[in-house]
């Protein structure tokens, strides 16, 4: 997919990816809301219908888990996330389990958390899991296992889960829905003649914009980490939707073709499945700060980074850790995995490659990241 996309292509896509999230599920007063359940189980059995393959993203676990442990507003501590998540995921699985059986459709619960798709070989393993079970024609329901993350571990938000799951399953489009019908102009909180962006091409500027604050309440959302989604969607080369889940029939209009909510164009030069997995599945443990040169050769000259033009290093990586490559001007302009650990690089950096044998005693590679395994941001 590329730049020229629109959105009556969208009738043509076979594989979505849905993300519903907390706010269009359940309230602080009245727990989880059947009608929508209802509605969404509706029209994805009428996608599966027409022969489309849709996995879902969910959130509503937490929510569902709080009714049971009579909180009234969203747990704060990660212990008490767990155990309302704990207490909630096996309702919310029953509900869509129940829902989707009206249309003889079947569901498999699959739960994630930051380190399944950080390694590798997990995220191969969750590939095949995932993509075996739409050969099954049975629907996959992902949330993040917050019965167990940590700080460390969780996506932060099932926006940014759905985003990733793009990679994993190889999907054709993201479709978001929350309580928000869209990016707009302006805050449409503090301004009633706020206008509702119909295309985006490109995120980053909007992105600049718009304050990182979540929202209080049920979700961790909120349209920021939405638009980081769709970044992380449109590099992997496939167009994203937000949109409003309380609209009726808002699934089925979209895949129609209608303007509905915000869509985000797809980059047209997208990243491989390697590539974008480095960029995003990752997390990284260390920065190497470069010269004007080394950026330069990387960026315009589509070279690996070598000893010579490393300045600094910070952190504490080890060798095949992710590290992000900073520039004169402070600024993360790519990132890749190290063949070098930080007490290494510390003591090479700077020198010739035909240098690093009499310095370290040894040699893995010239490069400190070689261009395979290196993503400009």
């Amino acid at each position: 997919m590329n730049r020229s996309f629109e959105r009556k292509n969208l009738k043509d896509i076979k594989r979505i990816i849905i993300k519903v999230g907390s706010r269009v599920l359940a309230s602080p007063s009245s727990g989880l809301n059947l009608e929508a359940f209802a509605s969404i189980t509706r029209q994805i059995s009428s996608l599966i219908e027409k022969e489309k393959e849709v996995i879902l993203v969910t959130s509503g676990a937490i929510a569902a888990g709080m009714r049971k442990m009579g909180l009234k507003i969203r747990p704060r501590t990660i212990p008490e996330q767990q155990a309302a998540a704990a207490a909630g995921q096996s309702h919310l699985m029953h509900i869509y389990e129940e829902f989707f059986s009206h249309y003889n459709q079947k569901v498999a619960q699959v739960l994630l958390t930051h380190n399944d798709l950080a390694n590798r070989d997990r995220f191969i393993h969750a590939r095949n899991t995932l993509k075996t079970l739409l050969s099954y024609n049975i629907i996959p329901i992902i949330n993040e296992n917050d019965s167990v993350v940590v700080e460390e571990i969780k996506f932060g938000d099932n926006d940014n889960l759905s985003a990733l799951i793009t990679n994993l399953v190889d999907a054709e489009l993201l479709l978001i829905l929350s309580d928000v019908e869209g990016l707009y102009e302006t805050d449409p909180k503090k301004d009633s003649n706020a206008s509702l962006i119909s295309v985006v091409s490109k995120v980053d500027k909007y992105l600049e914009k718009i304050d990182k604050r979540t929202k209080e309440g049920l979700g961790r959302g909120g349209i920021y980490t939405k638009l980081k989604a769709a970044k992380k969607a449109a590099h992997y080369g496939i167009p994203t939707i937000v949109a409003s889940g309380y609209i009726h029939d808002v699934i089925l209009r979209i895949i129609d073709g209608e303007e509905i909510g915000t869509l985000f164009l797809p980059e047209k030069e997208a990243l491989p499945s390697r590539k974008h997995w480095i960029a995003y599945a990752l997390k990284p443990c260390g920065e190497v700060i470069v010269d004007e040169g080394a950026k330069n050769a990387i960026c315009n000259n589509g070279k690996s980074l070598l000893p010579s033009g490393v300045v600094d290093v910070k952190g504490n990586f080890k060798r095949g850790d992710l590290i992000s490559c900073i520039g004169p001007d402070g600024k993360e302009f790519a990132r890749g995995l190290a063949l070098y650990s930080k007490d290494e690089i510390q003591k090479i950096k700077g020198v010739k490659t035909k240098d690093i044998i009499n310095i370290l005693g040894f040699k893995y590679y010239d490069e400190i990241i070689h261009r395979d395994d290196l993503v400009i941001l």
